[in-house]
């Protein structure tokens, strides 16, 4: 249960952190996309982890393998099955902790609901698990292209610091030249030396991740179950370490109509919007306008600091943890955003023409 992600394009992933594979199974996909692979690894190197000195050192390759459902280089419109290899596992790290329940993590819920866990980097837990996601993300990207539509996501905020201004007044092309994956430059080098200082503290910091979807046409969203801006938020939360989701104006809504209605206007024989406080969405349904949206991350909950808990009979321990973990996850937090929004994207989008003659 739980285990798959859409509708009509669905993702079902599989396979624990230090199991043998990270893989999925990819339905409903359309027949004739050239997959990229060179695009494909290029997304999984975003999110792997060992890219740079701010996040964990677990250097996996992190190689993705299909397994069925192309021929000479196209999706055949059957099942695409795949899987990365797990292949720089350190179990022995949490060797010290198989019997006691981790602050803020899954160990004691995951224990209580099944009767067993998987002590080993969290197992199903760990955010290992989202290399599903991003191949998936990837292939969806691929399809969306064909469609004009593009998503970009950049780390807007790193604890206090922040990157501000509009989405609009950023050059993304900044998001990949630096290891935060701030679309403003200035603000990465400020936001890098946060990060490596708190790691050094042996401490971690949280932040957020604003997306953007253009060219998506009018139309993709249900009007009362399976909003568009529903659906995107229930994928953003599905994420590790996500704690929060707004789109539009979010929780800046607590003005005045005058100020955040979006009036509409003729440009050009087309119906737009002279402002875009709605973020692209109007009754659950893209209005044809830009659509941004932001998820908040809290900091790992793995510390390198000594920490008071209790074990599975409830004594109460301490305990330091040890092993490779992320001091922020912001960086690596980018490419998963944007797979989640394309899977959300490319499945509505499917829906919608599926009920066209």
């Amino acid at each position: 249960m739980g285990n798959s992600f859409g509708n009509i394009f669905k993702l079902t992933s599989f396979g624990e952190s230090h199991g043998r594979a990270i893989g999925g199974v990819i339905d409903g996909c359309p027949a004739g996309i050239v997959l990229d692979m060179d695009f494909i690894k290029k997304e999984l190197n975003r999110r792997r982890p060992g890219q740079s000195s701010l996040t964990t050192s677990r250097n996996e390759p992190d190689e993705v393998e299909f397994l069925s459902g192309l021929f000479e280089g196209k999706t055949t419109g059957t099942p695409i099955g795949f899987c990365v290899w797990n292949a720089k596992q350190r179990s022995g790290d949490y060797d010290s902790m198989k019997d006691l329940f981790r602050p803020s993590h899954a160990d004691y819920t995951y224990f209580e609901k099944y009767g067993i866990r998987d002590n080993r980097g969290g197992g199903r837990a760990s955010a290992r698990e989202t290399i599903a996601r991003v191949v998936a993300g990837a292939i969806a990207k691929l399809v969306l292209k064909q469609l004009g539509i593009s998503i970009t996501a950049y780390t807007s905020q790193v604890g206090p610091l922040k990157a501000d201004k509009p989405y609009s007044d950023y050059n993304f092309e900044n998001i990949e030249k630096n290891p935060v994956r701030c679309a403003d430059p200035e603000m990465a080098v400020k936001m890098a030396e946060l990060i490596t200082s708190v790691k050094a503290k042996g401490d971690t910091v949280g932040g957020i991740v604003t997306c953007i979807i253009k060219g998506a046409p009018v139309g993709l969203g249900e009007p009362v179950f399976n909003k568009l801006h529903q659906v995107l938020g229930s994928a953003m939360l599905s994420i590790n370490a996500v704690k929060g989701f707004e789109y539009g104006s979010g929780f800046d809504v607590s003005g005045f109509g005058s100020e955040q209605n979006d009036v509409f206007y003729n440009r050009d024989g087309e119906i737009h919007t002279r402002t875009n406080h709605s973020g692209g969405i109007q009754g659950g349904i893209s209005n044809g306008e830009d659509i941004y949206f932001r998820v908040a991350f809290k900091p790992v909950a793995t510390i390198l600091i000594e920490q008071q808990t209790v074990d599975k009979q409830g004594e109460a321990v301490t305990f330091k943890a040890e092993g490779r973990h992320d001091p922020c996850v912001l960086p690596r937090a980018v490419p998963i955003v944007e797979a989640m929004a394309a899977l959300v994207m490319i499945d509505m989008y499917l829906t919608d023409k599926s009920r066209q003659l």
